[in-house]
C-alpha cells in the first residue's frame, strides 16, 4: 500500500501510476531532498519532537541512502511516485517504524517546494559560471582586436564603422545582464519554505530558523499558503534563461551570416562545423543553428509554466508538478548551449581584411562626412542633404566618397576642402567616437580593463 492509502480501498490502475508518477524527472533532485531531510530529522530531535535518537538514526541512514543512490546502487520504483516517496520508503525498509517518523510536521508540499529552490539555487550558481567563462572569452577576444575594422548595420544593412572589439563587447554587456537577472531571481529563491506543511503550517513548535540557516537559505516564508504554491521563483529563472537564450540566438544568427559565403567575416573551427551527405563543398554552422532552434524550446518552457500556474486557485495543486519538467529541460538546455557557444567562437578565425574592406565598402562614412561639414559651420540638415547628394552620385558613378577628387566634392558643396579626406577615413572614423559606449580603442581598451574588474569579482 503507499504511504498515503489508508483512506483508500483498493489500488490506483497501473496506468494511473504511470501518468501520476514524476520519478522519472524528479529523482534528479535526489541530494537536495535527502539533505532536507536530514536537516528536518535533527530539528524534530532538537524540538522534542521526537527522540534524538531516532533523529540520529534517520540522519545516519538518509547519509547512507545518499551515498547508495550515487553509487548506483538504488533503484527507484515508479509505484512510489516520486523522489520524496521514494527516499522515504527506502528509509522505512531499512529502519522500520523510526522511518516513519521522518514525515512528522512537514508535507509533500513544502518538501518539493523546498527541493526544487534548492536545486534552482544550485543551477543559477553553475549557469552563471558558464556565462561567466563566455564573457572572459569575449572580452579576450576584443582585447585582440581593438583596431580590427568592421562594418556596424542598422537593418542589416552597412552603417557605420566600428571594430570587432565594439561588436563583441556589446555582447558582453547583454551576458552581464543575463547574470545580473539570474543574481536577481537567485534572492527570491534562496527563501525556506519547509515548514509550511501542507497550506495551513503544523501543530508541531518547529525550528524553521534553524533549518533554514543550516540548508544555507536567507529567511523563510511568511506565509505557508504562498510557501508552498509560489512557483514566482521558477517564472524568474525560465525568464531569464528565455533571455539567454534570446542573447545567444542572435549572436548565432550573425555568426550564421558572418560564416556564409556572402561575408565571409569568420572561419568556425571544424569541430563546430559540419558537412552536407551531397554536397562536398559545405560547411554548416550547425552548433549555431542548433543553438538558434533550442531557444524556442525554452521559451516554450516558460509560456508553459505562465499557462499553467494562471488558473490556479490555493493553494498547492497537481498541476505544479509540471513545472520542474520545464525547469529541468530549459536549465539543461541552457548548460549544454553556453559551452558549445564559447568553444565555439574562442576556436573562430576573424577574417580581418574582408571585414575592413567590407567596412570601407556601403557609404559607412557618410554620416563622419555629414559631420566634418557640420564642423566647418554647415546645419546638419543641409550636411545631410549634401552628403545625401554625394552617396547618389557615387552610386551612379559606381565609386565611393574618399574616392572622389577634390572638384568633384566642390561640384556639390563649395565647403568641401583636402582636410575632409582624413576625417572620412574608416580608420579616422572609429578614432574619432571616442565617447563612452563608442568604438574607439581608447574607450574600449578601458572597458576592456572594466570586464576583467567584474570577472576578478565575480570569480
Amino acid at each position: 500500500m503507499k504511504l498515503w492509502g489508508g483512506r483508500f480501498t483498493k489500488s490506483t490502475d497501473s496506468f494511473t501510476d504511470h501518468f501520476h508518477s514524476s520519478i522519472s524527472f524528479d529523482q534528479r533532485m535526489y541530494k537536495e531532498d535527502i539533505t532536507g531531510s536530514i536537516a528536518h530529522a535533527g530539528m524534530l530531535g532538537r524540538q522534542g519532537i521526537i527522540s534524538m535518537e531516532d533523529a540520529e538514526l534517520i540522519q545516519k541512514t538518509l547519509k547512507e541512502i545518499l551515498e547508495d543512490i550515487e553509487n548506483g546502487k538504488v533503484v527507484f520504483d515508479e509505484k512510489a511516485e516520486d523522489i520524496h516517496m521514494n527516499v522515504e520508503t527506502i528509509l522505512i525498509e531499512r529502519i522500520g517504524d523510526v522511518g516513519k517518523r521522518l514525515h512528522t510536521g512537514r508535507s509533500r508540499n513544502d518538501q518539493v517546494a523546498l527541493d526544487i529552490r534548492m536545486y534552482s539555487k544550485t543551477q543559477i550558481k553553475d549557469i552563471n559560471a558558464l556565462l561567466l567563462e563566455l564573457i572572459e572569452t569575449l572580452n579576450k577576444i576584443a582585447e585582440e582586436n581593438t583596431r580590427t575594422i568592421m562594418p556596424g548595420y542598422t537593418h542589416l544593412q552597412r552603417a557605420q564603422p566600428i571594430t570587432l572589439a565594439h561588436h563583441m563587447l556589446a555582447y558582453c554587456e547583454m551576458f552581464k545582464r543575463d547574470i545580473a537577472r539570474l543574481d536577481d531571481a537567485y534572492g527570491r529563491t534562496n527563501v525556506m519554505p519547509l515548514g509550511s506543511g501542507a497550506l495551513a503550517s503544523t501543530t508541531y513548535p518547529l525550528d524553521r530558523q534553524s533549518v533554514c540557516e543550516e540548508l544555507g537559505f536567507d529567511s523563510i516564508t511568511l506565509d505557508s499558503l504562498d510557501g508552498v504554491s509560489d512557483r514566482d521563483f521558477c517564472v524568474e529563472i525560465l525568464s531569464a534563461l528565455s533571455i539567454i537564450m534570446m542573447h545567444l540566438s542572435r549572436f548565432c544568427e550573425e555568426i550564421v551570416l558572418w560564416s556564409s559565403h556572402e561575408f565571409k567575416f569568420v572561419e568556425l573551427d571544424d569541430a563546430y562545423s559540419t558537412g552536407s551527405s551531397i554536397m562536398p563543398q559545405k560547411k554548416n554552422p550547425d552548433m549555431a543553428e542548433l543553438i538558434r532552434g533550442k531557444t524556442g524550446r525554452v521559451y516554450g518552457h516558460l509560456m508553459g509554466t505562465l499557462t499553467m500556474l494562471k488558473g490556479l486557485p490555493l493553494a498547492y495543486n497537481k498541476d505544479m508538478q509540471e513545472d520542474k519538467e520545464a525547469l529541468f529541460d530549459a536549465v539543461d538546455t541552457v548548460k549544454m548551449c553556453l559551452p558549445v557557444f564559447t568553444n565555439m567562437i574562442k576556436t573562430a578565425v576573424f577574417n580581418t581584411a574582408n571585414m575592413y574592406n567590407a567596412a570601407k565598402g556601403g557609404f559607412t562614412n557618410a554620416t563622419d562626412a555629414a559631420d566634418w561639414l557640420v564642423k566647418q559651420g554647415m546645419p546638419f540638415r543641409d550636411a545631410h542633404a549634401v552628403i545625401g547628394q554625394l552617396v547618389l552620385y557615387c552610386i551612379n558613378n559606381n565609386t565611393s566618397i574618399e574616392d572622389l577628387s577634390l572638384d568633384e566634392l566642390r561640384a556639390i558643396s563649395p565647403v568641401f576642402d583636402e582636410s575632409v579626406y582624413e576625417a572620412i577615413s574608416v580608420e579616422k572614423c572609429v578614432e574619432a567616437r571616442n565617447v563612452p559606449g563608442g568604438p574607439s580603442p581608447e574607450y574600449i581598451k578601458a572597458l576592456i580593463e572594466t570586464n576583467k574588474k567584474y570577472l576578478a569579482e565575480k570569480k
